[in-house]
Formats: C-alpha cells, structure tokens, sequence
C-alpha cells in the first residue's frame, strides 16, 4: 500500500479485537513517532506505553468516560516536554513548537498503525491533571494524546471532506 492509500484509508478505531499487539510492533509504532519532524530537531516527545487494565481505566475516567480505551490491547500515551522546547525557543517553544513537533509524532503512528493492519484513535478530549496523576507525569511534561491502539473490530466509512477549491488560497487568505 502506498502512502496515499494509507492516509486515506485511516480511520479513528474506537472497537477492537481482544488480539495482543506484539513489543515487536510496539517498537515500531514509537520508532516512526521518533522520526517526525521537530522545531531544531529538539524532539521534545516521550511516550508511555499502557497495557495495564487499571491503568488504562483510570485514563479511560480522564478522557470522560471513553469506554474504548479500556478495550484497546494497548494505549500509547504521547507527551510533549515543554522544558526541552522551551531552551531552544522560549515561549513559543513551550506553547507551540513542542504541540506541533508531538503532533507529528502522533499522526507518524496513526500511519503506521494502518499499514500494519492496527486501528488507533487519537484522544484529545482528557483532563490533564487525571491523566498526569494516573500516569505520574513530572511537571514540565504535558500529556497531549492518548492513543488506543488495537486490531479494529469496526470498519467506519470514509467521511466527507472539504474541496481543495474550498480550503486552498493562492498568496493571500
């Protein structure tokens, strides 16, 4: 499969199967996060894996009762370390270089989940302090996805999209 037919075929999986994902794909899930871009190559991202069942529940009540977190064989909770971003580009490090660069990395293993016949969601509705107290995350570290990750027990449709005629501007908005 292409690229193209991986980024159109993705969806958001919210069921999936009780099948196991073995380390082996685990390690390649992180492996393409690791080589998204980032604002002078800083790579400010850390990743805790989940597949403990209380774990994933308490991260199931921070992200307001999203049952199928809990379902997923495992989670992939993406941090941001605003520290790191913020001692190459200050502020705008800390506030945005470091969400944009973890945002990379998220959608890198969105992807390759696809491609290797894997669903995941990326979860952005979740209340940080929970998620940072389930997961003992340091201050300076910002938890910015959960990602459920699994073999999909669904197949959702593809859902409409915007015309290029419609969101394209040429030299001005």
């Amino acid at each position: 499969m292409n690229l193209m037919d991986v980024i159109k075929k993705r969806r958001s999986i919210r069921a999936f199967t009780k099948k196991d994902i073995p380390a082996e794909m685990v390690e390649q899930l992180i492996e393409a996060a690791r080589w998204a871009p980032s604002a002078g190559n800083i790579q400010p991202w850390g990743f805790i894996i989940v597949r403990n069942q209380e774990t994933k529940k308490l991260l199931t009540e921070a992200a307001l009762g999203q049952k199928f977190i809990e379902e997923a064989p495992l989670v992939i909770v993406v941090c941001a370390d605003e520290n790191r971003s913020s001692q190459g580009y200050g502020l705008r490090g800390k506030t945005l270089y470091c969400l944009q660069d973890t945002s990379a990395a998220i959608q890198n293993i969105h992807l390759l989940a696809c491609s290797l016949g894997l669903g995941s969601c990326w979860i952005g509705a979740f209340r940080e302090d929970k998620a940072r107290e389930a997961l003992k995350i340091p201050d300076g570290i910002r938890p910015v996805a959960i990602i459920p990750v699994g073999y999909p027990a669904e197949t959702p449709k593809p859902r409409s999209r915007r015309s290029i005629e419609e969101i394209v501007h040429f030299e001005t908005y």
